[in-house]
């Protein structure tokens, strides 16, 4: 089960698509998505979205994470197969799963599973469809008053 809401978002670090150490501390609002593989259908869906969204969630102050076990040189084709401009973290360990107990199935890919974090984690979503998903999330910020768009 993963972290609940109210929890404290625990501080990770893992290399992005290009190998660049990246720490998250939260002190942002930020949403973290955990997804199974590079290059499957759902995941590619779901990154698109969130690549499509991307500049509205910059716009609101989000900060945009996707996370799976598959390692940088898979991080780095996938981001530029796909034109993704935020950073994919490779957790080819688990380590970031575990931080936020997300389930890593068979011990290899991550079970889907977002998480709108500021600080603390403001909300979890599990089984969710991933079209349209990332749009929820930073409606979910918006209405929750995490974050506000500029006029």
């Amino acid at each position: 089960m993963p972290l609940d809401e109210g929890t404290d978002a625990p501080t990770v670090t893992a290399p992005n698509q290009d190998g660049t150490d990246v720490t998250l501390e939260f002190d942002e609002p930020t949403a973290l998505y955990f997804y199974p593989r590079d290059d499957t259908p759902g995941c590619t869906i779901e990154a698109n979205q969130f690549q499509r969204e991307y500049d509205t969630y910059r716009d609101a102050g989000v900060d945009v994470y996707g996370v799976s076990t598959d390692d940088v040189d898979s991080h780095q084709s996938f981001c530029e197969a796909e034109g993704l401009e935020f950073d994919l973290l490779a957790d080819p360990d688990g380590e970031i799963a575990a931080a936020f107990d997300v389930d890593v199935q068979g011990g290899a890919a991550a079970r889907t599973t977002y998480f709108l974090v500021d600080g603390e984690v403001q909300a979890v979503y599990e089984g969710v469809n991933p079209d349209g998903h990332a749009r929820e999330v930073l409606q979910d910020a918006l209405e929750n008053g995490l974050v506000t768009l500029p006029e």
